[in-house]
Formats: structure tokens, sequence, C-alpha cells
């Protein structure tokens, strides 16, 4: 079966992308992970990856042209021939015409990585006929690889919510929509009955801050998930958000010697375990924020491509996470638009960095939002420590997450300050 190359969303407020160059031509074998095509929007450049093994086929757009963002413009095939069966539809509103949409800016369900095909909307956090700043957080949406924080993308007002809180809806797809002036009559629409507008209710307050102490009626409080004696846990992030969600304990499954990773589905195997004996003690999790007046680290890849061999900037960033880490070797995943390139970084200069197998295991996890609209992040800890760079007010933001097995207290903060020092003056670490 075929596998779509869609034009990526590298940010809200992207309505189409500029195809730089094809990497790859019609007809050529391609393996998972290599680069098709260059796409530019006006705060980017990036490479996209083939999404499956196969043959490149159907390219619908030459070099040069603007696509809109989700459109279809190549497959990935079992052979060499195109099907010729690719049919642009232009990105719709969901919910069908039953009544007309408000004017305004359309807010899009992005696309978090290459093989992603819909977004699960986790919550709202504007509701209709609110005012918003093109800042403002405006929903959380879930894939797969990650739960993450959507900005409006515009200032205005909430005049169209597409789709409700825990419904999916396709990349590309309009499910929110910011008008100018304040809305006499929004729109609220449901993906699950077909579209048809249902009288706005009146909004829920903006959530301001989350209070875990107190959490809301019938909601369990987040719990911390274990880790086992034996090694870290292996879970797709969904699951463990719902586990956290609902107090589950995901040690249980490795003690009871459930196969790992566990996936949503298995948490209806630990539901139905008996209750866990009194006293039971969870390993913590980690968070830690640092953040920074200056972001040093681009003016120093910008002098590092210029003047030496080292021009790959992801493998700088691992450069300077290993050194933080404080190992003789270390393997890094670096992060960027749901793409993922691994890195061995051993004792000594830079120049010795060299890629590893990108599903080798990270002793460290990069994750590169500084081009995103992201602000913040909560994601919990995953199968290694996690580092998250995103864009403040001025200046720069770093979040470690990582369970409390993987590093302690100290060595938490100890790598944190490190990788902080080095991402504000990289020079100075290096001298």
């Amino acid at each position: 079966m075929p596998h779509e190359v869609i034009m990526p969303a590298l940010g809200m407020a992207q309505d189409t992308g500029k195809i730089i160059s094809w990497l790859k031509s019609s007809g050529d074998a391609v393996k998972t992970g290599d680069a098709l095509f260059e796409v530019e929007t006006d705060k980017a450049t990036m490479e996209v990856e083939s999404p499956a093994d196969g043959y490149l086929t159907d390219v619908q757009a030459e070099a040069g042209e603007d696509v809109p963002v989700g459109n279809v413009i190549a497959l990935v095939s079992d052979t060499a021939e195109g099907s010729g069966k690719v049919v642009q539809t232009p990105a719709k509103a969901n919910g069908g015409d039953d009544a007309p949409l408000p004017d305004g800016k359309a807010v899009i369900m992005p696309a978090l990585g290459m093989a992603q095909d819909t977004g699960v909307i986790v919550a709202w956090h504007k509701g209709l006929g609110d005012a918003v700043a093109a800042d403002d957080i405006l929903f959380e949406v879930e894939t797969d690889k990650a739960t993450m924080e959507v900005k409006a993308g515009a200032g205005g007002f909430v005049a169209a919510l597409l789709a409700e809180a825990t419904e999916a809806a396709p990349v590309g797809d309009t499910i929110a929509i910011i008008s100018a002036e304040k809305p006499a009559n929004p729109v609220q629409r449901s993906i699950a009955d077909g579209g048809a507008a249902k009288p706005a209710a009146p909004p829920d307050p903006a959530p301001t801050a989350k209070d875990e102490s107190n959490p809301a009626p019938g909601k369990a409080p987040k719990a911390q998930v274990a880790t086992s004696s034996g090694g870290r846990i292996l879970a797709s992030p969904k699951a463990r958000r719902l586990a956290l969600e609902q107090g589950l304990d995901l040690n249980r499954l490795v003690e009871a010697g459930h196969p790992q990773p566990f996936h949503v589905a298995d948490l209806e195997t630990l539901r139905a375990m008996p209750a866990e004996p009194a006293g039971h003690i969870t390993t913590p999790s980690r968070r830690l924020t640092a953040g920074l007046p200056n972001d040093g680290f681009g003016a120093f890849a910008a002098w590092s491509a210029e003047n030496t061999d080292l021009k790959d900037a992801n493998a700088l960033l691992a450069g300077l996470a290993a050194a933080s880490l404080g190992r003789d070797t270390a393997t890094i995943a670096v992060e960027s638009f749901g793409q993922s390139r691994a890195y061995r970084v051993p004792a000594g200069p830079f120049s010795a960095i060299t890629r590893a197998e990108d599903d080798s295991a990270p002793d460290l996890i990069l994750r590169d939002l500084r081009l995103s609209r992201i602000s913040t992040v909560d994601l919990g800890a995953e199968d290694a420590p996690v580092l998250t760079l995103t864009q403040a007010s001025s200046g720069l933001s770093i979040t470690l997450e990582c369970a409390g097995q993987d590093l302690t207290a100290g060595e938490a903060v100890n790598l944190l300050s490190e990788f902080a020092g080095r991402m504000e003056q990289p020079l100075r670490h290096l001298l």
C-alpha cells in the first residue's frame, strides 16, 4: 500500500511551503529516513524524510512551487511505476457546510511528524468568543509520539471550534477560526456528529494554571509512574500520559512479566489487575526548567559552518549535550519537527562525532522546538532523559524531564545547569 508524502506544517501560521529542491527523483528506491526534498517557509528550511521503504512515485509538484500544507505531493510505493491515483483536495473545515462559518484566520491540525495522519485534541484552552493573542495556548494535541501545546498563531476572538476534545482531526484540516471582531454567532461543531453546527454553550473559563493537588471531579490525581528495578520502562508517550492521569503504575505490568513496550491497549490489562497493596511506593519523575537571557548557539553554529568542517548543527547540539552528561561516550538523539537523528559522541573534539543508527537506544534525547510555536512542555518521563529547547519571550527555555531512576536529583540539576551554560556561551565551554 503506498504511503503518502505530505507538505508538513512547520508552524501554525504556515499555509504553504515552497519546495526548494528534490533530493530524490521519481522512480528512485528510498528507505525510511532518506531525505526526499527540501521545504522552505518564512521561518525555516528543512529536509523532509521518507515515511517508508519503497520507491518515490507520483510526484505532484516541482522545485520552486508553493504547496498548501497537508497536500499530498508524492507517494512511496511498492514498485517504481506510478499509480496515478493522487487526487488533491483542498484543506477543508471539519463539519461540512450545514452552517456558514465566520470569516477569520483558519487554525489547522499541525503535522508533528511525517508519519502522522491525525492528531487527537486533548483539550481546548480557549472557549467560543474568548479573546486570544497570537502567543496564547489555544489547544493541546496528541499523536502517537508526543503531546504538545499549540499557540493560536493570530490575535482576535475564537469564532469557531470545529472539533471537540478527544476527537481526532486529520492533519491539515481546519479545526478553529479566529476572527478579528468578536463573533455574534460563534460556531461549535463536532467531527463525530457529522459536522452539524450546535448551539454555542457558555465556554468554561480558560485554565490559567494546572493544580494537581485539586483534580477535576471524577478525575484521578496524577500519580508518578515507577520504573522497573531491572531497567527503564518502555512505553508510548500516550500510554505514559494516560497512566499518569489515571493513577496507574506501569511497573506492575513489568513485575507481571507483560511484554514491553507498553501501549494504550495494555492499560486495560493493568486496570484488571487486583488492587495494589497499601504502602506501595513509586519512583518520582523529575522536571526542571532553566531560562537563558541569550541563545548563543545560533551564532556559534553559523560560525562553525563558515569556518570549520562542522556544518551539522544537530551534531553540535549532540556534542554540547553529551559534554553536559559527563560520560566518556554517549549516544544522543536529536529530534526536530518529528524527525530524529542519532549521534555517537566520544570524548574529545567535536570532529569525532559520527551518525549512529537512528534506532539506537539513546543515553539522552534532545528535542529542538525553537522554530515551533510551542512555549511549554510537560510530557513526562521517557525511556531516556529529555532536554527540550523552546523559545521564551526573551532568550531560550530549556526543560529537563526524566525518570527518578535515570538521574538523581543532583545529577538532574547538574545536567541542566551544564547544558544551559553551554547553550548560552558555547565557545567558552569549548576552550
